[in-house]
């Protein structure tokens, strides 16, 4: 079992930065491949952005692409995802998910967070 627990949500104006942290506990997080996800209300969960165990390999989604940083620090079993120039469509709920495969899909993450609201205002 891994435990994932997501912070550093908040409400914030468009063109502000925010950086979001997920702590894991439980099994070796060094192990799992991390992604970041969002849900805005009436829609899908989407993927955000997803890192490679080593830290190496990044994927991001389009809409996200050259604003979002994803990083982490398996010496703090923690992953990080840095949003700057954030616009009122990125206000969603922010969430966390482990996995054996850097995916950019739903389907390869096992474990997941219970989120943290991100909001954006005009």
């Amino acid at each position: 079992q891994v435990q994932l627990v997501e912070s550093g949500g908040g409400l914030v104006q468009a063109g502000a930065s925010l950086r979001l942290s997920c702590a894991a506990s439980g099994r070796a997080f060094r192990n799992y491949a991390m992604g970041w996800f969002r849900q805005a209300p009436g829609k899908e969960r989407e993927f955000v952005a997803t890192i490679s165990q080593s830290a190496s390999n990044t994927v991001y989604a389009d809409s996200v692409k050259g604003r979002f940083t994803i990083s982490r620090e398996n010496a703090k079993n923690t992953v990080y995802l840095q949003m700057n120039s954030l616009r009122p469509e990125d206000a969603a709920v922010y969430y966390c998910a482990a996995g054996p495969l850097w995916l950019p899909s739903i389907r390869g993450y096992t474990y997941w967070g219970q989120g943290t609201q991100v909001t954006v205002s005009s």
